[in-house]
């Protein structure tokens, strides 16, 4: 597990900013890196919903947050593997979801993502050139396999707008317009 880097992050942040997200719901809390990025651009009333696997993970980030000076209301810990959460989340609830969870799952989380967010938000997944073997063809591992599919899915969908930043290790930043 390697944490978003710093350009990566900030993407994040400004993009929160730049919609004025009040909820966001994030698959993969790691330690907390991600969701301080996210927490930092999102409206001072705003609540990250965070969802893994992990206890431990979600212990790390809980005081990644609370250092950092947010306060408890302000993120939702979930315990749980993010295609049984994603389902109880609430329909076009959501400003901005970010998908960090497991690349195999990608595709899944897309179809329960684009059902998250609300139309004119934005849907990002970290990873998206998986250490530069998304572009090559020969690459057939099971997690390039599925971004290059979730990547090839969100360019051909019309229910979205989307582009691939080509920061760290890349992210594919797509708008629900409808």
């Amino acid at each position: 597990m390697v944490p978003i880097g710093t350009g990566g992050g900030a993407v994040l942040s400004f993009l929160a900013s730049a919609i004025q997200a009040k909820a966001i719901a994030e698959i993969g809390t790691g330690t907390g890196v991600s969701g301080l990025w996210l927490l930092r651009g999102m409206q001072s009333d705003g609540v990250l919903t965070s969802v893994d696997l992990e206890a431990e993970h979600q212990r790390l980030a809980r005081e990644t947050f609370t250092e950092a000076g947010f306060a408890p209301q302000r993120f939702r810990l979930i315990a749980g593997a993010g295609l049984d959460v994603m389902p109880r989340l609430t329909d076009a609830g959501y400003d901005l979801v970010f998908l960090d969870g497991d690349k195999v799952e990608y595709g899944e989380y897309l179809e329960q993502a684009v059902r998250l967010v609300r139309p004119g938000g934005l849907i990002a997944f970290d990873n998206a050139l998986w250490h530069d073997r998304v572009a090559d063809p020969s690459q057939r591992d099971p997690e390039t396999t599925a971004i290059r599919e979730v990547v090839q899915r969100v360019a051909t969908d019309d229910r979205l707008r989307s582009m691939l930043v080509p920061l760290g290790d890349g992210l594919l930043v797509a708008q629900l317009l409808t």
